[in-house]
């Protein structure tokens, strides 16, 4: 018998060491109160992509599956991973049919079908890929009868925004990810849609996107190429909670969680 709603928590990008360790923190006290937790990943491993370690690090923290974006490749022994079954994660499905891995995954939770599609921008991005809207239409369409979360990896606020009002009443969920930047403008659109510009991050407060901010401000100064390297100290937990209605598919509620820890 199917429950009247369930509780997801969805997770912004996950930069590095600090970013493991806020998620690690916030799910001990908190991984009980929801039915699915979801992260960004791509940035597990020093910032840049995955390893099967920090991947396995987060699966026992308590993520149940995660997405990613253009960083997913920057770790290449991770890639041949994608391709397998008992590995949760996905990449952007507006790439290639041919790229190892897959662009969502369908879920069985509490007796309902649950659909968690990734996606990937094209304003400002580098990667040459195929029409998120259509792709998204297209799976959509695939799957109409489940419970559908959608992570909009994208730089351009304006794309995310078009995604969202174009998707919605057609989905539970639109989640922008990839700025690292938590924005306030979480709210459920007039045809039952969640959604939010960017989930933010999880990683080190005093920090240019998780990054050593001396780095980065001496690329703006030298426009000089530069290493980069994870910062330390405080880190920062972004994420936003969703309840969803099992039966119509629509958000009753939504809350932005930030919290920071030592």
């Amino acid at each position: 018998m199917k429950n009247n709603s369930i509780k997801v928590l969805f997770i912004g990008d996950i930069v590095g060491r600090p970013g493991r360790r806020a998620v690690e923190n916030f799910l001990a006290e908190n991984k009980n109160k929801y039915d699915l937790v979801v992260a960004n990943g791509e940035n597990l491993a020093g910032g840049r992509g995955m390893t099967k370690d920090t991947y396995d690090q987060m699966v026992q923290a308590g993520v149940d599956y995660f997405t990613s974006g253009n960083h997913i490749w920057n770790n290449r022994d991770f890639i041949p991973l994608l391709d397998q079954k008992d590995i949760k994660v996905l990449r952007p499905a507006n790439y290639p049919k041919i790229t190892p891995g897959k662009g969502y995954a369908q879920l069985e939770l509490k007796g309902n079908k649950i659909l968690i599609i990734n996606l990937q921008g094209r304003v400002f991005m580098p990667e040459n890929l195929d029409n998120p809207f259509l792709v998204a239409e297209e799976i959509i369409k695939q799957n109409d009868d489940k419970i559908a979360i959608i992570d909009i990896h994208a730089e351009a606020t304006s794309e995310k925004v078009a995604l969202g009002l174009y998707l919605d009443g057609r989905v539970s969920a639109v989640l922008g990810t990839h700025t690292h930047i938590q924005t306030a403008d979480e709210k459920i659109l007039p045809k039952g849609t969640a959604y939010i510009s960017d989930v933010g991050m999880c990683g080190p407060v005093d920090s240019v996107l998780g990054v050593e901010k001396e780095i980065i401000i001496q690329k703006f100064l030298t426009e000089l190429p530069q290493s980069h390297r994870v910062a330390s100290g405080r880190s920062i937990f972004n994420a936003i909670e969703l309840e969803i209605d099992t039966h119509t598919k629509k958000t009753l509620n939504l809350e932005r969680i930030s919290k920071t820890y030592s």
